[in-house]
Formats: structure tokens, C-alpha cells, sequence
């Protein structure tokens, strides 16, 4: 069994290696759950109005979402890995692979 962790800050990005995944999976054959939305992780930031420092303390808040999903995939073929592997992934999104047996 496979687990993909998939994590972006571009939700579109993200989706679109999700759907390449999934259809690598369908085309192949193999056994895919997902994939699985988990909740956003949202980091705020409280950010000075005024860049040079003077006049009134107004603050902005500044906020950065991360997406995240898993996908499990149960492979018995090497080479539909091996496919798997040579996915074109953009830069925003980062791809963790656990392999259990």
C-alpha cells in the first residue's frame, strides 16, 4: 500500500496532480481511495499598514492557506510506481510517499 501526502498553497495546482494521479490509477487498474481533502491549515500574520513606520498603528491581517490530500493506493505492479514517479509536479505542491506492506 501506497500513501500520498500532497500539500500546496495553489488549490488549482494541487487538484490538477491529484486528477493525474487518479487517472494513472484507473488507467492501470490499481485500487485508489481518494482523493481525501484534509482541513486547510491557516497561518495569519499581522502585518503594519504603513511601511515606513509613522502615523497611525493600523495593521492588516495577511493569511496563507495550505491544502492538503491523501491518496492511498494498493499497487502490486513496480512499474505503475515507476509511472507514478515521472508525474510533472509544480513547484507550489509537495508530494510526500509512504510505502507500507
Amino acid at each position: 500500500m501506497v500513501r500520498i501526502k500532497l500539500t500546496s498553497t495553489d488549490l488549482e495546482k494541487l487538484e490538477a496532480t491529484c486528477r493525474e494521479i487518479k487517472s494513472i490509477a484507473q488507467r492501470t487498474g490499481v485500487k485508489i481511495s481518494g482523493p481525501i481533502p484534509l482541513p486547510i491549515r491557516r497561518l495569519i500574520l499581522p502585518v503594519r499598514k504603513s511601511p515606513c513606520g509613522e502615523g497611525t498603528k493600523t495593521w492588516r491581517k495577511w493569511e496563507l492557506r495550505i491544502h492538503r490530500r491523501i491518496i492511498d493506493l494498493t499497487i502490486n505492479d513496480p512499474r505503475v510506481m515507476r509511472e507514478i514517479m515521472r508525474i510533472q509536479i509544480p513547484e507550489e505542491v509537495s508530494v510526500e510517499m509512504r510505502v507500507s506492506s
